[in-house]
């Protein structure tokens, strides 16, 4: 028997299971692959999910905070005036003479600032005295004739009726001798008015006359003559805010900054206030003293006044980046417990550039949200920034911060 042909029937089988075997491997793969694909895509989903999840909580920065436990600056514009300030006019009518003080002039009490030539005055002076002396002659006159009558009224010689008018005639005569003298002394008065003097130690601080310029009594008809100002020491008016009243106190130490003197400070000391708020500004004004022995302070200029305010511990401190300006006014986001937005109405005290004081509506035991998104509202929910959802902290997450840091 050939065992070639006996062979032959059992190789033809086997070639038969080889591309089925195969078959079933790539299938199997495709499968693996399919199913792979589909998990793959399910997981991308759920991080998907998960971030778009995370996505719709804002993540915000939150800061505490901090307790005013330190002196505040209140810083305000005032008002350098002179110890005293005197606007001099002319007490007569007449022409300047001549004048012996120009501005910036250092004058003592009664020192001659200027000379009036008064003619008209000059007569009228000249006539009051020949008044005087005819009322004096017309007086001594009735004095003889009444005791003359008197003497005269002891023998019978004369009327009771007579005598009586010689002796009431004068009497009238001694009071036009006291009127006539009267006005003699207020014309004298006036010519000592023709000197204008300065009224105490000072500095002139303006002229506004010259030689020949026309002079009219009064202070209604034209500009004062002479301005003389003391400035040994000086008078600073400031307007306090009705908000820091009550820390506003008699005694308080203040610093005067002054434009032209950069790099130099000036004392001074509230000496008192107005006791009442001005209801056009809602402002108190006080009243500062300051020593000016080397005569840098001048009246008229202005000053920045520094306060040094004492410390409240009941106010606390925020960045400017914590407010919020909406409709419902000034307000600050601060986060409850389980980390939802409450609305707080706050109210400003001292602006420190960076940082502002909050006098009503915030604790120190709060949190604030630090920079706010403008779409945040009331009840919303929020996470800290780097914190995961869940609340667990990514790496990187902020931690808990004090304003002011």
């Amino acid at each position: 028997m050939d065992n070639s042909d006996n062979r032959s029937p059992r190789t033809t089988p086997r070639k038969t299971r080889g591309p089925l075997i195969f078959g079933l491997i790539v299938l199997a793969v495709a499968i693996g692959i399919a199913v792979g694909g589909i998990m793959d895509r399910k997981k991308a989903e759920a991080k998907l999910v998960e971030a778009t999840n995370e996505a719709a909580v804002p993540a915000v920065a939150v800061i505490k905070p901090v307790p005013n436990e330190h002196a505040d600056e209140l810083v305000l514009p005032g008002d350098v005036e002179s110890w005293y300030e005197a606007p001099i006019f002319a007490r007569v009518n007449g022409y300047v003479k001549m004048w012996y003080r120009d501005i910036g002039a250092k004058v003592k009490t009664n020192d001659l600032l200027a000379e009036i030539d008064t003619p008209d005055l000059d007569e009228q002076y000249a006539e009051a005295k020949a008044t005087v002396a005819r009322a004096i002659a017309d007086q001594k006159l009735a004095d003889v004739t009444a005791q003359r009558w008197k003497r005269l009224l002891a023998s019978d010689s004369v009327s009771h009726e007579d005598t009586d008018v010689k002796v009431y005639d004068d009497e009238a005569k001694h009071a036009v001798v006291a009127a006539a003298e009267a006005n003699l002394s207020r014309l004298e008065a006036l010519e000592v008015f023709k000197r204008i003097v300065a009224p105490f130690d000072g500095v002139v601080t303006a002229r506004r006359t010259d030689i020949g310029a026309l002079i009219n009594a009064g202070g209604g008809t034209g500009p004062e003559l002479f301005t003389v100002a003391d400035i040994h020491k000086m008078r600073v008016y400031v307007r306090i805010p009705q908000l820091y009243v009550s820390r506003i106190k008699a005694g308080m130490e203040a610093d005067l900054h002054m434009p032209e003197y950069p790099n130099k400070v000036f004392p001074a000391k509230l000496n008192t206030t107005a006791n009442a708020v001005s209801p056009d500004s809602r402002t108190l004004l006080v009243e500062l003293w300051a020593d000016n022995p080397d005569g840098l302070l001048q009246p008229g200029t202005y000053a920045t006044v520094h306060f040094k305010l004492p410390a409240d511990p009941s106010t606390v401190r925020i960045p400017v980046s914590a407010l919020m300006f909406q409709q419902n006014g000034l307000q600050v986001a601060v986060l409850d417990a389980t980390h939802h937005v409450k609305m707080h109405d706050v109210t400003i005290g001292l602006d420190m550039g960076k940082d502002v004081e909050v006098i009503a509506g915030l604790s120190a035991d709060d949190v604030v949200i630090n920079s706010p998104p403008d779409s945040l509202s009331p009840g919303d929910l929020v996470r800290l920034v780097g914190e995961k959802k869940g609340g667990t902290k990514g790496k990187g997450g902020e931690q808990l911060s004090e304003a002011g840091k």
